[in-house]
């Protein structure tokens, strides 16, 4: 089976309530609670998401949207890689996540919308480890190089070792964990906030890991695959640059999606190293980054699994 680091087709969740989650703000200093009226945040979300669909369908990036059901009201509804992920295999795999309010994002309906149109012969459903207080949200937590079966990991609130050494069991994969924290020494929430892997490049905080064995044992490994490293700062950090994900077209053609503030964050230099790998597509969504703290990779979830009736 051939293995590709950037997924084909996209899953999205029109999202019926987004706005700022109290549930999951102590471990997320991304987002930003304001004074906006909860009615004018979701029109705007919704605006910046559909605006965001046609950015990539213009494209001709394949987009699955499914439209988030209106009860219970789920505020990160928008960001469904922190529950699912899809595996070239055909595996779907279920997570467990910390915020008690953001569990129910698990649907049936979303699940279901997806098998209609690509091959699943496996489910590992790790949510059971929500009752031992153990947490590993999806590809939030964890950042694949599904090429090289590596899966990077920086320890957190929302990422548990014993989580993702079973996971990594039961898909074959090997794992390199570090700790990785913001300029106040707290864990970064998500490891794909400050890193991502794309075929041939990795964007990475490497301020944010301060211990060296850990920084030496990252770069070999990025070393040993062949990545090019772009190093990003804090401050471009903050702006979202390491939350990008590196997608192929219909046609096969590489871009890398990321906010239009994470673009305009970049240096000439390093937007220059980016694109020899891939065409950066800028999406503009300031609400959802302010509100959700998450950005443009946090919104979708790569599919992988083979399209129905396809080898």
């Amino acid at each position: 089976m051939k293995f590709s680091q950037a997924p084909e087709a996209l899953l999205m969740v029109r999202p019926k309530h987004f706005g700022f989650n109290p549930q999951t703000a102590d471990t997320n200093t991304f987002q930003h609670a304001t004074t906006s009226e909860s009615s004018l945040i979701q029109t705007r979300a919704l605006q910046e998401f559909d605006k965001m669909v046609d950015v990539l369908r213009s494209n001709d990036i394949e987009i699955l949207v499914v439209e988030d059901s209106t009860n219970p009201v789920k505020p990160d509804a928008i960001f469904p890689n922190n529950w699912i992920s899809f595996h070239h295999d055909g595996t779907i795999v279920l997570y467990p996540m910390l915020a008690e309010n953001r569990r129910p994002e698990r649907e049936n309906a979303v699940i279901q919308s997806v098998e209609r149109l690509y091959s699943t012969n496996d489910c590992i459903d790790l949510t059971a480890y929500e009752n031992q207080g153990k947490f590993l949200e999806g590809t939030g937590s964890i950042v694949f190089d599904y090429v090289n079966k590596i899966a990077y990991a920086s320890r957190s609130p929302r990422t548990d070792e014993t989580v993702l050494n079973e996971l990594m069991t039961r898909l074959g994969f090997k794992s390199i964990v570090f700790d990785a924290v913001d300029e106040q020494g707290e864990p970064i929430y998500h490891t794909n906030v400050l890193m991502c892997v794309g075929t041939k490049f990795v964007i990475l905080c490497l301020d944010a890991i301060k211990n060296e064995d850990d920084q030496d044992s990252l770069l070999a490994s990025f070393a040993e695959t062949h990545h090019k490293v772009i190093a990003i700062s804090f401050a471009q950090m903050k702006q979202f640059a390491g939350n990008m994900l590196e997608v192929n077209s219909k046609a096969s053609e590489p871009f890398v999606l990321l906010s239009q503030r994470a673009f305009q964050s970049l240096l000439p230099g390093q937007l220059d190293a980016l694109s020899k790998f891939a065409e950066p597509v800028p999406i503009d969504i300031p609400t959802i980054e302010d509100h959700g703290g998450g950005s443009v990779r946090c919104m979708v979830a790569g599919i992988f699994n083979p399209s129905r009736g396809t080898d």
